[in-house]
């Protein structure tokens, strides 16, 4: 029996036989299953690569703002403030600030 239908599978007398209908809907449902998860599994590869590929962009423009921030600080700093202001002709005061204070009549 079992080697009748090993046989039978080889030869591919079970897809034209009488009652072959059933398995026909069988191979197909199969294949139908086969191709969704073919293209299943193409769209995850399609987001693992795209997903890194961001991962990438995120640790450039990451070490770009850091470079940034950095410039900046030392730009902010006051010995380079007066540096670039002196280049200007302009220098700190040698006076102190003084608070005014404005007295309101009622």
């Amino acid at each position: 029996m079992v080697k009748k239908s090993i046989y039978s599978v080889l030869r591919g007398t079970f897809l034209i036989s009488d009652d072959s209908f059933k398995n026909w809907r069988l191979i197909l449902f199969l294949s139908f299953l086969a191709i969704i998860m073919i293209a299943s599994s193409h769209s995850a590869d399609r987001k693992v690569h795209k997903i890194a590929q961001l991962n990438e962009e995120v640790k450039e423009l990451r070490s770009l703002f850091v470079d940034g921030r950095s410039k900046l600080m030392r730009l902010k700093m006051e010995s380079n403030v007066r540096k670039e202001l002196a280049v200007k002709g302009i220098i700190p005061s040698e006076k102190p600030p003084v608070k005014v204070f404005i007295k309101t009549q009622n």
